[in-house]
């Protein structure tokens, strides 16, 4: 349903690599004339007739810049998922930051919508968990740390505006796992390791969405009027053990209380971030989303399934079958220097 009022809209998080590639999406569309980024950092790119405003969204000025600007559309992509920074900074950046943010837009008699990206990490992992989640399938054992847990307490306090501004056009996304040359994740980072521990006795099913068509669902939200929640992923799964011999990587089985051992030697040697409770239990259990009240609503699928977008992703890597080696030498090398 095309919407009127997206006119002058507000991207969290621009300084990002979704937050950066929304915003000069949105900037190319006739029809908006003011797109206005807010990051803590400024972008490392320049972002065209976006106009970057450097603002903390866990502080109360983050009200100022929308009543100034008179923004209308609000699209939050400002949710930390690495767990490389300190918990509690983490914590407060995606909770607390959700909630100034939450409460501008309920003041604010211009904001009209508010386009939130969520996580299919919502759903949690567990072996009990059904075959494929809907969006009002409850989890199993709900997230009980990390960004999984954030991502819960985000989308409670989205319900609760929408129950205070029932005026309002919201739209939650529940994005599976980012893939694509761009994407600097704890998943990229495990894929690119020479030697990939795995959980010894699971093959986990996964579903990845590519940076692609997280910025085009994303603008269509903004430009078009789909309230409610929807999940986000590629056509298909795969099994972990598919992805990594696509990806040419040598896995090594490991007891799963053995894995955290490894993913310090990651952090160490392959700038990985260790391994979150939460992609452990993701990596041992896996997880599957239903798309189809996104392409029954949008009339639209994301152009990349699965398989391709990691396709794409091991292409602009040089990772693929025969790499293993060369990367294995790499690291051996590093050792000896160390």
């Amino acid at each position: 349903m095309p919407s009127t009022a997206a006119r002058v809209v507000l991207v969290t998080g621009v300084s990002r690599l979704i937050g950066a590639r929304v915003a000069t999406a949105l900037q190319a569309d006739p029809g908006i004339e003011r797109v206005i980024g807010v990051d803590t950092v400024p972008p490392t790119a320049p972002l065209g007739r976006t106009e970057f405003v450097r603002v903390d969204i866990r502080r109360p000025s983050i009200a100022k810049v929308i009543a100034s600007a008179r923004v209308d559309t609000v699209i939050h992509l400002n949710l930390v998922t690495s767990p490389s920074a300190p918990r509690s900074k983490v914590k407060e950046v995606n909770v607390i930051g959700t909630m100034q943010l939450l409460a501008a837009c309920q003041r604010s008699p211009d904001v009209r919508k508010l386009v939130v990206r969520s996580s299919a990490a919502v759903y949690g992992s567990s072996p009990m968990d059904p075959a494929v989640f809907t969006e009002e399938d409850e989890p199993v054992e709900p997230p009980t740390s990390g960004y999984a847990k954030d991502a819960v307490e985000v989308e409670g306090y989205v319900r609760g505006l929408q129950r205070r501004r029932s005026d309002l056009v919201v739209s939650v996304l529940r994005f599976a796992n980012l893939l694509g040359p761009g994407v600097d994740s704890p998943l990229t980072r495990y894929l690119r390791m020479p030697v990939v521990p795995t959980v010894l006795g699971f093959d986990p099913r996964l579903q990845f969405l590519h940076e692609d068509d997280g910025t085009e669902v994303l603008r269509r939200m903004t430009v078009e009027d789909h309230p409610g929640c929807y999940n986000v992923a590629g056509d298909g799964v795969m099994l972990l053990s598919q992805v990594l011999r696509r990806a040419g990587r040598s896995q090594l089985p490991l007891p799963s209380r053995s894995m955290s051992v490894v993913g310090d030697l990651g952090r160490r040697f392959a700038g990985m971030s260790g391994f979150s409770p939460e992609l452990l239990r993701w990596l041992t259990y896996g997880r599957v989303v239903d798309t189809g009240r996104l392409v029954s609503e949008l009339s639209w699928r994301p152009k990349y399934g699965t398989e391709a977008a990691l396709a794409d992703f091991v292409s602009s890597q040089g990772l693929g079958p025969g790499r293993p080696l060369q990367l294995i030498d790499r690291l051996t090398d590093a050792l000896h220097r160390g």
